[in-house]
């Protein structure tokens, strides 16, 4: 495989960590590995098997991300729920404690209050670092953020995050997909273990669902032994796939950031927007937050409407943003939360999660940022 490492500079890791180059015939580009058998004894003295996440095509995925996220190790999964699972069971037992975020995405929450309370495993919610403090207990063993959040944008001191987790000897673990290792590093921070919605950013082209967990060799290590039972890998052809949007991941979270910054600036002086989350705005509750551990913002927003009752109106009148669920694609995606990813919530929930049903979320593509800025203007004038 191609042995850059993360001395070198993100563009390069993305197009050449963790390559396989093929000896025999001198292709530059991974080739598929779509077998199920493997010989065996091997060179390596491996059990090569899809289900324990050490084929070919995993392992290149698995060598770029842990590049990339200055960790030791990774492992690639059939979905980022998946990777999300994994690592909270692998790590939490009955009887145990668990923090989490208040602000996550629908899908970890739902998983949480459902999942986690049938196996006996107590939970609890916090916001700041000296809350996360104040609710630990004598039986925490994870304590988990989502920063920058899904979707009001909310931003977490991860260095203090990971002060206070190694303090009192608890695994951290945040969901790094709305910032990208090209946006934010948390491990270098102290956040023990990153995981990503593949499906996203990483890929970027809105055809490939995967996961991946990135942390030291032991924490991999034992996240893997649980994840063998439990089956959820990715076969070699959407492993093959996921490494071809890696390498233009720093190119397009590039732009990204540029055209997520013009819209949000763009919309928080339109009269009628009330309201724009947004790290990389002044006005944003954490953006000194942001500004300290994030080399960029983003290419997620969300806003309210001044006018909420015509929040549908304004996804019906849009051009080229498409009203579609998932993001992180190269084309620009809307969506209403309370209708889509928080749709899991009831209604208190979400209230107190602040997602409103005017409050409308935006995946920014990279299309021409004067094309986007028009769309949304026309669709704005009610």
């Amino acid at each position: 495989m191609n042995d850059q490492t993360p001395t070198h500079g993100p563009a390069t890791i993305c197009v050449h960590a963790g390559t396989h180059l093929d000896k025999h015939t001198g292709g530059i580009g991974s080739p598929i590995f779509p077998c199920t058998s493997y010989a065996y004894p091997n060179p390596a003295n491996e059990n090569i098997y899809p289900r324990y996440f050490n084929v070919p095509n995993q392992r290149v995925v698995a060598t770029k991300m842990a590049a990339l996220e200055k960790g030791e190790d990774a492992l690639v999964f059939g979905s980022g729920m998946a990777a999300i699972s994994t690592v909270l069971f692998a790590y939490l037992k009955p009887g145990d404690h668990a923090l989490f975020q208040a602000d996550l995405y629908g899908g970890t929450h739902h998983f949480i209050v459902t999942e986690l309370s049938a196996f006996g495993i107590e939970v609890g919610f916090a916001a700041t670092p000296a809350e996360f403090e104040s609710a630990l207990r004598p039986n925490t063993r994870v304590l988990y953020v989502e920063s920058p959040s899904n979707p009001l944008l909310r931003c977490v001191d991860l260095a203090a995050v990971g002060k206070l987790s190694r303090e009192h000897g608890v695994l951290s673990v945040i969901d790094n997909t709305f910032a990208t290792p090209i946006n934010q590093n948390p491990i270098p921070l102290g956040i023990d273990a990153v995981v990503h919605s593949a499906t996203k950013y990483l890929n970027g082209h809105t055809d490939v669902n995967a996961g991946v967990v990135i942390s030291s060799r032991p924490v991999v290590r034992k996240v893997a032994e649980y994840a063998v039972n439990h089956g959820g890998t990715l076969d070699a052809h959407a492993c093959y796939q996921l490494e071809r949007g890696l390498k233009t991941l720093a190119l397009r979270v590039g732009r990204h950031n540029e055209n997520a910054g013009r819209l949000a600036t763009f919309l928080q002086d339109h009269p009628a927007v009330s309201r724009v989350n947004y790290p990389g705005l002044t006005r944003h509750p954490d953006h000194e937050i942001a500004s300290r551990q994030m080399r960029g913002f983003g290419g997620m927003l969300s806003f309210e409407l001044g006018e909420p009752a015509r929040v549908d109106e304004l996804l019906r009148r849009l051009r080229l943003a498409t009203p579609a669920l998932s993001l992180g694609g190269v084309e620009t995606l809307v969506c209403l939360p309370s209708q889509t990813s928080h749709r899991s919530m009831s209604c208190e929930e979400r209230q107190r999660a602040g997602i409103s049903p005017g409050l409308v979320r935006v995946s920014v593509g990279i299309e021409d940022i004067e094309d986007l800025l028009e769309d949304f203007d026309q669709a704005l004038k009610f």
